[in-house]
Order: structure tokens, then C-alpha cells, then sequence
């Protein structure tokens, strides 16, 4: 099986908290249009949830592939994968892919992934999932952009870019 250059892309709270009751934490829209850049034309992976957190359904300008168990489930506009390991044949073998959430799928891509892209909001929330645990020691961070807060964000975070390490 030929593994497709791999990224997880994250907003992880100070106490690795990513969502509560199918939400994001907090609204900050520096952070939803450095998503939607970073994104855009590329392929995204994501569980059935985190589609579903969706309103307006299958996110435009991607391939937007569903991992889910449901083999009843359908939605427009989207790739359905009922099988992990049949995922990698749908992924671009040239270009970047995005792994997106929840909290499954990341623990899933997590050993497969070659970059990191975390924003890190620095506070902590009430939650209900959290990214799985990171060992650092396996990852560079090559880039970090500051964020402070302003009248739309309303609170300090950075853009973490890391790499994984390689043997």
C-alpha cells in the first residue's frame, strides 16, 4: 500500500481540547480562513461526525472523503470509505492531504502523518474531545506564527507547523 504525503491539520486547546458537543471550541475566523487557504484543492479526510458538523455539507474546492463505519450512511458530494485501509487509495499521491477530524480519525492518520499544523489556542475549554497525545520527541516544528488577540479573535493563539523527524 503506497502511503500519500500526509498532514493533520488541528486547533488544539491548552488542555488538548479540539471540540464539545460536535462544535469548535471558539469562533476565531483568522484561524477558519488560515484553514480554509491552507485547504483549499487539496483532499480532505474526515469522520462521519465531523462532516455532519458541517451546515452547508461537503466542504467546496476539496475532495471531501468520509471515513465512517455506517454503510448506510450517504451524503452529496462527498467520497464514503467504510474501511481505513481502503482510504489510501483514494488520496492524491502528488500533493498534500488533510486529515480534518474528529478525534478517531486523527488517532488513526496520527502514525502516518508527515506534518503537524496546529493552531494552539492558548486557554483551556470545557470539552468533550481531545486530540490524541503527540510525542514531540518525533517532530520539528519548522514554523510558528504568532496570533494575538483582536476584535474578532478573541483570544492568543499560533500557527505550529511541524515536521515529522525522520530516521
Amino acid at each position: 500500500m503506497t502511503k500519500a504525503p500526509l498532514a493533520i491539520i488541528v486547533a488544539i486547546a491548552d488542555n488538548n481540547a479540539i471540540g464539545k458537543d460536535g462544535n469548535l471550541l471558539i469562533y476565531l475566523p483568522k484561524d477558519l480562513k488560515w484553514f480554509k487557504n491552507t485547504t483549499l484543492e487539496h483532499t480532505i479526510i474526515m469522520g462521519r461526525k465531523t462532516f455532519e458538523s458541517f451546515p452547508n455539507g461537503a466542504l467546496p474546492k476539496r475532495k471531501n472523503i468520509v471515513l465512517t463505519k455506517n454503510k448506510n450512511f450517504f451524503a452529496k458530494n462527498i467520497t464514503i470509505i467504510n474501511n481505513f485501509d481502503d482510504v489510501w487509495q483514494e488520496l492524491d499521491k502528488d500533493n498534500l492531504n488533510f486529515v480534518i477530524g474528529g478525534a478517531e480519525i486523527y488517532k488513526l492518520f496520527l502514525p502516518f502523518a508527515q506534518k503537524l499544523i496546529i493552531t494552539r489556542i492558548h486557554k483551556s475549554f470545557e470539552a468533550d474531545t481531545f486530540f490524541p497525545k503527540i510525542d514531540f520527541s518525533e517532530w520539528n516544528l519548522v514554523e510558528k506564527i504568532e496570533n494575538k488577540k483582536d476584535e474578532k479573535n478573541p483570544v492568543d493563539f499560533d500557527f505550529l507547523i511541524y515536521e515529522r523527524k525522520t530516521a
